[in-house]
């Protein structure tokens, strides 16, 4: 018997809502962990918050579309998703660079230059996946989703998953010859939030991929 999306939907739907309270979580244990606090470390609680702010109306238009139902443009689900998604994407685009700049300082020198350009690389290619998954979301929702738009959200959630579980390993084995020995709390909370948000996106693309397209008219 073929699985069809209402089998799968509540465990995708528990899964996103874990995700969001678990990325709120991460928001509030990454300022209390950084201590002295700095402007880069309260730019970096504050991309979690905003993270978590648009996975909820992310979720919301993913619970309705997945419905067969199409959102109106003034929605506030869906203008708070379009509104707030470039944002985030923004803000991770600028810490990325931050980033890149301290690492081609003398404190990365140990490292090698091949794995930390792969680190990047990768980064930035989550960056932009997750973008591509807001915003296909964002763009298809304000009809029932159709075969081009159901092709196009997987392939991003697919992308976005695979990258994450790439995040959550460089979280967990970071490379050597940077920073000191991992703080094991720290490395748990942080690979138990990869893996959640891996979860979370394959069942995403599962219901996706089971959604029936509706027929267009002859």
């Amino acid at each position: 018997m073929r699985p069809t999306p209402a089998q799968w939907r509540p465990a995708a739907l528990s899964a996103l809502w874990t995700l969001v309270v678990a990325t709120f979580g991460l928001c509030a244990f990454s300022l209390w962990s950084s201590q002295p606090i700095t402007a880069f470390s309260v730019l970096a609680a504050l991309r979690y918050f905003l993270a978590a702010l648009v996975l909820v109306w992310w979720t919301g238009v993913f619970a309705r579309v997945t419905l067969g139902e199409g959102l109106p443009e003034t929605s506030g689900t869906l203008r708070a998703l379009r509104l707030t998604f470039p944002w985030l994407t923004a803000l991770r685009l600028s810490l990325w660079f931050l980033n890149v700049l301290a690492l081609s300082g003398e404190g990365a020198s140990e490292a090698s230059p091949v794995a930390l350009t792969a680190l990047l690389t990768v980064e930035l290619g989550f960056i932009l996946a997750k973008n591509a998954m807001y915003g296909t979301l964002a763009r298809v929702a304000a009809a029932p989703l159709g075969n081009m738009g159901r092709l196009q959200l997987m392939s991003w959630l697919n992308a976005a998953a695979a990258l994450n579980l790439a995040i959550g390993v460089v979280n967990v084995v970071p490379l050597a010859g940077m920073g000191g020995a991992p703080n094991l709390p720290t490395t748990i909370i942080f690979a138990m939030h990869a893996l959640l948000d891996v979860a979370a996106t394959l069942l995403a693309w599962k219901v996706v991929q089971l959604q029936k397209v509706p027929e267009a008219p002859m």
